[in-house]
């Protein structure tokens, strides 16, 4: 094998070699990353409920609340509810977002649940929408960035497939309306609610956490070039010698 061809060969294995140790890298960062928001998720969504003026305070410091356990008491507004599309135990309907308003006048956009499709229309679940104050037990979840493949969402048709909090609190309450709104999601815990919908209960805590086995895929494909280069080489040389 001639001497240019060699150095280019060798340059090629080494970039390539040192780009899939990188991704492997990159891949134990990641995975040191997800344990430590794994174990947070645990410890924040196992403790106590905090109170509304405490997770409010939370928001304010430094805007991280989420998975906050908060206890809130107040009225839904049941004529303000927003859906947004979701899948539950394979069947497609919407979470329920529904205001709810302290005594206070704090608003809080409170995900109740999901419902199936065919139950989207308040009228279909009547016992569900319920006008007494009630205490809420929920999850604070922050708002949504959509990713590049999110569908739009459609406020003129109540269709929403991104939690955009601005935007839903905006077509609740036209105007100024949303000075009083939390920055913040609640997610309903699973509770009994009169004719059984909405569901709560449906924030995904258990968090895939690939990124170990993605790091030894990455490891495995730079000792495989760069054996396969070390036998190549070998191979020429003896070819050399002959």
């Amino acid at each position: 094998m001639e001497a240019k061809g060699l150095v280019g060969l060798t340059a090629l294995t080494a970039c390539t070699v040192a780009l899939l140790v990188g991704l492997g890298v990159w891949q134990l960062q990641r995975l040191t990353w997800k344990e430590g928001l794994i174990a947070r998720i645990e410890t924040r969504s196992k403790a106590a409920p905090m109170t509304l003026d405490r997770a409010l305070a939370a928001a304010r410091t430094n805007g991280d609340v989420d998975y906050m356990r908060v206890k809130v008491e107040g009225r839904f507004l049941n004529d303000k509810e927003r859906y947004l599309y979701a899948l539950a135990d394979g069947a497609v309907g919407w979470d329920v977002i529904t205001p709810l308003k302290t005594a206070q006048g704090d608003i809080l956009l409170v995900n109740r649940g999901f419902v199936p499709a065919e139950l989207r229309e308040p009228s279909s679940r009547p016992l569900g929408q319920t006008e007494e104050q009630v205490t809420v037990t929920a999850l604070a979840r922050a708002p949504d960035t959509p990713a590049a493949f999110t569908p739009d969402n459609d406020p003129a048709r109540n269709r929403w497939f991104w939690r955009d909090l601005s935007g839903m609190a905006a077509s609740m309450f036209p105007g100024d309306g949303t000075a009083r709104v939390a920055p913040f999601f609640l997610d309903a815990e699973l509770s009994e609610v009169p004719g059984g919908w909405p569901r709560g209960g449906q924030t995904r805590l258990d968090l895939p956490n690939n990124h170990l086995q993605y790091a030894i895929t990455w490891f495995i494909f730079a000792l495989a070039i760069a054996m396969i280069y070390v036998v190549y080489v070998r191979s020429k040389r003896r070819e050399g010698l002959r």
